[in-house]
């Protein structure tokens, strides 16, 4: 089976306007789907909410929603982006992302949830109590979740990371996101580049590169 790998970061506003290409890309049958964290903001690089901060990621969004379609909500904008002082730690998101997959394979679900909590709903992704609240919204049972998240943070996670940043570097991945389709004897980068906003038109060359065979349910 071939396995399409996504590097990403919970706080990546490039990331949540790519969303739309993994959620076609998962869609796909035969097509299994491995999530890398990237650690953008986590560990020495947390970040703080200022008026710095939102001057310099201000025009990205827009220019994000202006190519994509992606919404970037108010409450995100003019809410969570105003609240000096709130702490944006890419560590707890990530983990709960993976604490999801080991539940089923529910990483994906994961992180869409947090994407769509942070950029539209303007919520604190990285408060254990909005994870627990975001992972009982997905199904996800509290106590299992809870074992699982704490199990996937601290020196698991940082592994992870580092794992992470490796896969990019050799893969020749420029940042977040990065998509990178693995068959037998190849690793694959894809420019997803020309696809933001096209969904289909990305799964139609993942259908391509695939062929139909390796796509049979």
């Amino acid at each position: 089976m071939a396995t399409l790998h996504y590097i990403y970061d919970p706080y990546c506003g490039w990331c949540h306007g790519a969303a739309p290409l993994l959620s076609a890309a998962r869609a796909l049958p035969g097509l299994a789907l491995a999530l890398h964290g990237g650690g953008m903001l986590a560990g020495t690089r947390r970040r703080l909410v200022s008026p710095q901060w939102r001057t310099y990621v201000m025009p990205h969004d827009q220019h994000i929603a202006r190519l994509t379609g992606q919404p970037f909500g108010e409450a995100y904008a003019n809410g969570l982006l105003c609240e000096d002082g709130a702490l944006f730690d890419s560590a707890p998101p990530t983990a709960a992302v993976r604490a999801a997959e080991f539940m089923g394979g529910r990483g994906a679900d994961m992180l869409a949830r947090l994407q769509h909590a942070h950029f539209v709903e303007g919520r604190r992704i990285s408060e254990p109590g909005v994870l627990r609240e975001l992972a009982c919204g997905l199904g996800l049972e509290p106590r299992a979740f809870e074992r699982a998240l704490q199990a996937y943070s601290g020196a698991a996670l940082e592994q992870h990371i580092r794992d992470t940043e490796r896969l990019l570097s050799q893969s020749g991945g420029r940042g977040f996101p990065t998509f990178l389709l693995e068959q037998p004897g190849a690793l694959e980068r894809l420019d997803h580049s020309p696809f933001l906003g096209r969904p289909a038109a990305f799964a139609q060359v993942l259908v391509e590169r695939l062929g139909s065979a390796a796509l049979s349910a």
